[in-house]
Order: structure tokens, then sequence, then C-alpha cells
């Protein structure tokens, strides 16, 4: 063999053995892409949390089911943030770094996510955050997906001046979200000429309601405005229905209460309040009755979706839809990708916004019926843009109302209680 043939054959080996060892590439099967489930299986929030665990699971079954991700299977790694917003930063510094999930889905207060905000922007992580919220803050890691205050908080106030009275009594869990909530609703009810009768706040998980309860019965407020999260709102309203306060006297409009929450609680008592939310079971419309037939389906006849439910469904399909338009599972290109991203929910049409990464939703006032479902009585009729920061207030204002809540209460974004040392 010549020179010349002996460098063509080996020319052609190599591209043989190259196009072979690419070929073995595309077929050879890749690993799961992991991803990070972040709620409470234990504790005062466990009941509301552990059902955004299952449409979580839900949403990667159907994705997967459907070949994956980029051709690959999604892998959920499941972790107990045990209803304590210290307890979800150490699993969020897990997940991260030992599971080595590319995005987590999760969170339910904004104690929880405010003490992880910090972690996922040291590891520059993607959080997809499913619950209505205070708004005040913006991060390039957290993909906001729950209302912001212009899309529950305030045009429910609105609602509420023009259709139940003009007199207000706010009561709340004692962290950030209430806090921040009530200090929204204060600025509104001055601006549109309301009052308010009290204010009282409830050490997150207690069932100490009773005092709370008397100054309502003495205010006799129009209207009580609802903030308090977890299993406290048993105690609270079976202390309200016990002390004469029914909905027909001075009805209730809760911002944390949803379908899931009502199950725990006595429907035919509360037959007559109200809650403000994006989505709710009640919705007519063919997309939402195949949601629910289907996670019925998967999880038991007597089960319901809520808002926050659906809300953590449409997460998972978000950040899907942003890793095959991308090609990538890389957080740090994934955050750019689902910005101006849009998915047919069940709620309806929902839009990441491409300048602060909360979504565009409509906004629906609720009255909960006997079965434990609400009849919506009002709807904005079209998806409203968000804005975290109501401009009431300036950002600087703003910032500095949250960093004297978070000194006072010991670095922390939650009130700790009269147990824990000062200045942890």
């Amino acid at each position: 063999m010549t020179g010349r043939g002996r460098l063509l054959t080996i020319v052609a080996l190599v591209a043989l053995a190259a196009g072979g060892v690419l070929a073995w590439g595309r077929l050879r099967p890749r690993g799961p892409i992991k991803v990070g489930i972040l709620h409470s299986l234990i504790g005062t929030m466990a009941d509301s949390e552990r059902p955004l665990v299952d449409a979580t699971e839900m949403a990667i079954a159907e994705i997967n089911a459907k070949g994956g991700v980029l051709g690959r299977p999604i892998e959920a790694v499941v972790a107990d943030g045990r209803s304590d917003p210290e307890v979800f930063a150490r699993q969020a510094t897990r997940l991260i770094t030992k599971d080595k999930v590319v995005a987590v889905f999760g969170c339910w207060t904004s104690g929880s996510r405010k003490t992880v905000k910090p972690i996922f922007e040291k590891y520059d992580n993607l959080l997809f955050y499913p619950l209505q919220y205070e708004g005040l803050e913006e991060s390039p890691n957290i993909v906001y997906t729950g209302a912001a205050p212009n899309q529950q908080i305030i045009p429910a106030l609105k609602w509420a001046l023009g259709n139940l009275g003009r007199r207000f009594y706010l009561v709340g869990s004692d962290y950030v979200f209430p806090r921040a909530a009530n200090a929204i609703i204060k600025d509104y009810v001055k601006r549109w000429r309301g009052q308010i009768v009290g204010e009282d706040y409830i050490l997150s998980g207690s069932q100490d309601v009773a005092g709370v309860v008397q100054k309502i019965v003495k205010a006799r407020p129009d209207v009580i405005l609802n903030t308090i999260n977890g299993d406290t709102n048993i105690a609270f309203f079976k202390a309200l229905r016990a002390a004469g306060i029914t909905p027909q006297k001075i009805p209730t409009m809760s911002f944390s209460i949803a379908e899931q929450e009502l199950t725990a609680l006595p429907r035919r008592d509360l037959a007559g309040d109200y809650a403000a939310w994006n989505y709710f079971q009640s919705i007519d419309s063919p997309r939402n009755h195949a949601f629910v037939r289907a996670f019925k389906a998967r999880f038991g006849a007597s089960r319901v979706t809520s808002d926050p439910i659906e809300s953590a469904y449409v997460d998972v399909y978000l950040w899907a839809q942003a890793v095959e338009a991308a090609g990538t599972t890389n957080p740090d290109v994934i955050r750019r990708a689902v910005t101006e991203r849009s998915f047919d929910a069940p709620e309806g049409m929902v839009y990441v916004d491409g300048g602060n990464r909360n979504t565009w939703r409509t906004v629906r006032i609720g009255r909960i019926q006997p079965d434990g479902q609400f009849a919506i009585v009002w709807s904005s009729g079209y998806p409203i843009r968000p804005e975290p920061f109501p401009p009431e207030r300036t950002r600087a204002q703003w910032n500095a109302f949250l960093n004297h809540l978070y000194t006072s209460w010991g670095d922390r974004w939650f009130n700790p209680g009269p147990a824990a040392a000062p200045g942890r």
C-alpha cells in the first residue's frame, strides 16, 4: 500500500471511530435531571404544604410520561422543611450542594422563602415559589408564581370596601408576610378613607387565640382581614364562632385559606366568609375540569385542588418549557429563559413577566360554600401585571420597614417567641 493509501485508510478509520463515538453518545442513556421539592411534611404548615408536593410530583409524572425534558426523565428529591424556616435553609443547602438539583420547587411562608433566598443567590440556583406573598422583593434566583400584592391583597381590600364595610380588624400570624401585608393594607385603607379598628398577631403554630377574639368582639369591625397561616386557623375560627361571630354578622376575608385548608375547618360554619386567590377549584372551564379530574384520579376522589396546588403544578411546566427552549438545565440560563414564557394553566393563561419574574394572573374573590368550595363573586376578568412594590411607599421605605422587622426578631423573618435568645 502506498503512503497516500495508508493515509486515506487511517483517515477513514478515524472518521468511522468518531462516528461510532458520536452515535454511541446519542444512544447512550443519560441520567435523570434532578430537581428538589422543598415543603413542610410535619408541623403547623404540613396540612397546607403536603398537597403541593403531590401537585409537583404529578406534573413531573405527566412530563416524564411524554418523554421527559431534553429526552431525560425528571427525578424529584423531596426535602422536609418541618414548618421551620431555619430547617428550610439547611435543606435548601443540602439539595443544592449534595443532591446537585438544578432547580427547587417549594416554600410556603415568606419566612421560609426569605430565609432560603440568600442560599439560592450564593449558589446561583433557582427557586420556583408558588405562593401569594407580600411582594417587596426581587431576586434573580427566584421565580414568583403566586400573587403579588396588586393581584390579591389590594383588589380584595378594594372589593371589601365596596361590598362588606369600611371598618377593618387585621389579624395574622407573626412573621413577615402578615406584617408586610397589613402594612400595605393600612396604606390603602388610609388612601380610600376606611378605618382600622384593631390589629393583632399570633405566633405561628400557636392556639392561643382567645385574647384576640375578645378584642374583635369589643371592636365590632365590619370585616376581619385574616392573614393567619397553618393550623392556627382552626383554633381561630372555632373561637370566633364560640364568641358569636358568624359570617353573617362579621365576615372574614382570608388570604391564606383555600380549599385544602377548608378540609380541616368546620366548613358549614365558614360558609359565607371570603377568600381572595387567582385560582379556585370551581373555575368552570374544560382545562380546569381536566386538571381536577387528573388530580383526583391520582390522589383520591376526596382530594381538592387549590391556588397553591395549581401554582405548584404550573411551576414545573414553566421550568420544563424553559429547559426545552434553552437546551440546558443550567440555572443561570433558565432564569433568563423562563421570563416572558406563558402556560395555559387550569386558571387560564399565566405569563412570566420579563422584568420581575413574577407571573401575570387573574384575580378572583370567592365566597365559601357549605361543601368547602368557593362561589366566585368577583374576577378581574383578565391577567393582571404583577407589581411587587406597592407605590404608596418608596423601595427605600419598604426596605427600611423589612429591615426593622428582621432585626427586631433577632435577624429572622419570623417572631421566634419569648423563649428564643435575643439577637441570635
